[in-house]
């Protein structure tokens, strides 16, 4: 599948394996350095998580299968296919609310959302010892990387129904990638 990763997985859960948090184990990767390059990644994950899904249905319907067809497979359908296609609706109603009913209201539960969404954020900062300034910006996120979300699980759902086969997608490499040798620890 295109996300091998969660295939792999999903493919040692039902084998009876554990996967497990290894809180020191440290992962660099290279982050897309343009729109497009984004996009394309995150529709290669998302349409390998369908993949990954589709390929591991049995285990939805298996009570041998474990934590991965209770819990795993159906989180995955709901948090990264479900909820993306559903979520424009929420927009459009926050619109709605804005335009024709109370704006004061709207606007005060999409604050107290973004504050909900920043707290978890913030402890996990904390719980790794990183410096917290960055998150100002996550309530960007719902503006800007959500609608993107959105776009690419809409692409990806329809390329799936069209039964087209992806391919790998390159990544642009800038290779100017810097790594801290110091640990925040």
């Amino acid at each position: 599948t295109l996300a091998e990763d969660t295939d792999l997985t999903i493919a040692l859960g039902r084998l009876g394996w554990k996967v497990i948090y290894a809180e020191d184990a440290r992962g660099y990767t290279e982050t897309p350095a343009s729109l497009g390059g984004l996009w394309r990644q995150r529709y290669r994950w998302s349409f390998g998580t369908m993949q990954s899904v589709w390929k591991h249905r049995r285990a939805l319907f298996r009570r041998s299968e474990g934590p991965i067809g209770k819990i795993g497979l159906p989180y995955l359908v709901l948090f990264q296919i479900a909820l993306p296609l559903l979520a424009p609706l929420v927009d459009i109603f926050a619109l709605y609310g804005i335009l024709f009913l109370n704006p004061v209201m709207v606007i005060a539960y999409w604050l107290a959302f973004n504050l909900l969404v920043l707290i978890p954020g913030a402890y996990a900062f904390h719980l790794d010892h990183e410096r917290p300034w960055v998150l100002w910006a996550l309530p960007l996120q719902a503006v800007v990387y959500r609608q993107l979300m959105y776009l690419v699980v809409l692409q990806s759902v329809a390329s799936a129904l069209q039964g087209m086969r992806l391919r790998w997608q390159h990544v642009e490499r800038s290779g100017d990638v810097e790594v801290a040798t110091d640990s925040p620890r």
